[in-house]
């Protein structure tokens, strides 16, 4: 099983790399107020949940895959012009310039290298000119050598069990300018996902507790998330998370 689905599983309900600490900075960077919003990747729905306190006038999620559809779909009932699609990021039925605010998190990483550009071509048709696309991923250390790199994706990719494939901050910046989008705002923290402190940010108390109670119930779990998080430790010094900011240009 995927790691973040394992996770999810365990009760994990914010799987961002930054926490959902920089989420909510990358919102107020790029408020949703009376605009129209839309989700790529959701997942188990988390930061569907935030939108709405920002008063859109529509939230729409897209997911090619339908695990969290259920809790994104029950999330979103509460929002009266707010649904969902089944889609692939690169190839949505979205029309141009129907949205206001692009959120992606944490899916651009597991994708190839052409595969981001064609999703992030496809966000840049989206949003209405002058409106934003924002990004939340992993960004690698732009001062190390190739094989370093490499050798850090490699040891993400074995311990989640997914393939990923995270890039320097910079790299992450050329993309989005590549699509023709301007980046207007930068932000990292570092990535704490599984550390005790950033679980109870996230989470809260209790909802640290259900999930530390799940890990023990669970075999193999904690096995495989001690695993995870050793492997963030080691790897702290290559990676970050970052949040990008990118407007569309107006001409």
């Amino acid at each position: 099983m995927q790691g973040q689905w394992l996770l999810a599983r365990l009760g994990k309900r914010v799987l961002r790399p930054g926490g959902l600490g920089l989420t909510r900075r990358l919102l107020t960077v790029a408020p949703a107020h009376g605009g129209r919003v839309v989700e790529l990747g959701p997942g188990v729905g988390r930061t569907a949940e935030l939108p709405p306190a920002f008063h859109p006038s529509s939230c729409t999620a897209v997911d090619p895959d339908p695990e969290g559809r259920e809790r994104v779909t029950a999330i979103l009932e509460g929002h009266p012009e707010a649904g969902s699609v089944v889609a692939d990021a690169a190839a949505t039925p979205l029309p141009d310039a129907s949205a206001d605010l692009v959120v992606g998190e944490a899916m651009l990483t597991i994708q190839s290298s052409e595969h981001k550009r064609e999703i992030i071509a496809e966000v840049a048709r989206v949003p209405a000119p002058g409106d934003r696309y924002v990004i939340h991923e992993p960004a690698l250390r732009d001062d190390r050598s190739p094989e370093e790199l490499k050798a850090v994706r490699q040891n993400i990719s074995r311990t989640i069990m997914v393939g990923a494939r995270p890039l320097p901050q910079s790299s992450w910046k050329e993309l989005l300018t590549g699509a023709g989008l301007m980046v207007k705002w930068t932000g990292s923290v570092s990535m704490h996902l599984l550390e005790p402190r950033r679980i109870v940010e996230d989470e809260g108390l209790l909802g640290a507790i259900r999930s530390w109670r799940a890990v023990r119930r669970t075999p193999g779990a904690r096995e495989r998330v001690r695993a995870m998080r050793q492997n963030s430790r080691l790897q702290g010094r290559m990676l970050s998370a970052v949040g990008i900011v990118a407007r569309k240009p107006t001409q």
